[in-house]
């Protein structure tokens, strides 16, 4: 959420900022509530003001045995009258420019390009050889189907469509990718924890998921709670209303997850495999930094996503998410898109994003000065270290072999116990 103030004091930095990502920057809504905000605030504190002199008054009178004139005490009733009413009105225009803030995006960063859309992202480095084969190579899902480690038919039956079930094998190099990647994040001295997969509506409003992407949530109605899209939501919330020293950030932490998403919008699209399910498995970082160093961090945060493909052996780029197409709240993103060679094509498997003090501000996470003991909103900080699904298709696709076998990657291969995925005799 943005500050208000911004609004105030710096509208057109606001609507230039804004602009770039394609934003209605009409704001006179929101100025003129936030008008009325400071009108109601000053006529309560002077209603209060007078209903307090009366008070004194009248008890004054009192406590000389003397009884307070009818007009003194029909005042003193008006004032606490109007300032009741004037608090209910108060209230009521706060929720308004909350409402209005919750559903602003972020700002871009300076540092972040230009552009509409994905078409205008900007390759910042690539990284590994494109595997090459003496055979066309297959799609995941082929694979998968072919090794019988995945199902999609029986997920099908017992689920719907967009949701995979792993069988033999393919559980191993599920549970081998997760610990591989904890084990390794948490050499880089990332906290390891576990939370828990339903969150309330505040700590859906607090990563930014609600109010705008209700329609992308899977609700339980009779509980009021949400299944977590991402790790990021629950994590991200374990700080909501702390007040953090600054000796101990930045702080750093990694969670695995059941991730629940409804796609909703994207009907038609990569319908197949495991690249767009309801549900799938995340390692998700998460920092909470100072203001000063979070673009430091952010660049650390996705050198330690890279980390675990650079050990896979995964061939990938790294994007630099252009003004159209970073995500609601973050201010700058970097993207991971590692090789798909059944596909012929980069695949996005992790996004790293430094939202500043968007989340804090709607969490009212701050941290303290160790000088000035000066409490400021701290910067919070996330990316896929990655996304465990599409590492275990690009496994598959990249690691595929001509009698149909697939070769574990070697740092997985104390995880699962075995070097190799062979067809299964018939």
């Amino acid at each position: 959420m943005l500050d208000i103030k911004l609004f105030r004091e710096n509208l057109e930095y606001v609507k230039e900022g804004l602009k770039k990502r394609g934003f209605d920057t009409n704001f006179e809504t929101l100025i003129n509530l936030d008008n009325d905000r400071r009108k109601l605030i000053v006529e309560i504190e002077q209603a209060r003001l007078r209903r307090n002199t009366d008070s004194e008054k009248i008890g004054k009178l009192k406590r000389e045995g003397k009884e307070p004139e009818a007009a003194l005490l029909e005042e003193l009733e008006q004032f606490r009258v109007r300032i009741q009413e004037n608090e209910r009105f108060l209230l009521n225009v706060e929720n308004q420019i909350e409402d209005i803030l919750m559903r602003i995006p972020n700002i871009p960063d300076e540092s972040v390009p230009l552009g509409k859309d994905s078409n205008n992202n900007v390759v910042v480095r690539t990284v590994g050889d494109i595997p090459k084969f003496s055979f066309k190579p297959k799609h995941h899902w082929e694979i998968g189907e072919k090794l019988d480690i995945l199902d999609f038919e029986a997920a099908s039956k017992v689920s719907g469509s967009r949701f995979a079930l792993l069988k033999n094998e393919g559980c191993a190099l599920e549970r081998a990718i997760i610990s591989f990647f904890l084990d390794t994040h948490k050499q880089k001295g990332y906290t390891e924890v576990m939370t828990p997969y339903l969150v309330n509506k505040a700590s859906m409003k607090g990563t930014g998921q609600l109010p705008k992407f209700e329609e992308e949530l899977f609700k339980c109605n009779a509980d009021d709670l949400y299944l977590i899209p991402t790790a990021e939501v629950s994590v991200t919330n374990i700080h909501r209303d702390d007040v953090i020293e600054e000796s101990a950030l930045t702080k750093k932490y990694v969670s695995y997850s059941a991730c629940f998403r409804r796609e909703a919008g994207s009907y038609g699209k990569d319908t197949k495999g495991l690249i767009r399910n309801h549900q799938f498995n995340k390692v998700e970082l998460v920092k909470f930094t100072k203001p000063d160093n979070s673009m430091a961090e952010l660049e650390a945060l996705t050198s330690d996503a890279e980390n675990v493909l650079q050990l896979l052996k995964i061939p990938y780029r790294v994007m630099l998410l252009c003004s159209g197409d970073i995500g609601f709240g973050s201010s700058k993103t970097y993207d991971l898109e590692a090789w798909m060679s059944g596909e012929g094509t980069y695949r996005e498997i992790s996004s790293c994003s430094n939202f500043k003090d968007f989340q804090a501000r709607r969490m009212n996470i701050k941290f303290k000065s160790n000088t000035s003991k000066k409490r400021d909103f701290v910067h919070t900080l996330n990316g896929s270290g990655v996304a465990v699904g599409r590492t275990f298709a690009t496994i598959l696709e990249n690691y595929q072999q001509e009698d149909g076998s697939v070769v574990i990657p070697e740092v997985l291969r104390k995880y699962t116990g075995f070097d190799v995925i062979n067809p299964k005799k018939k």
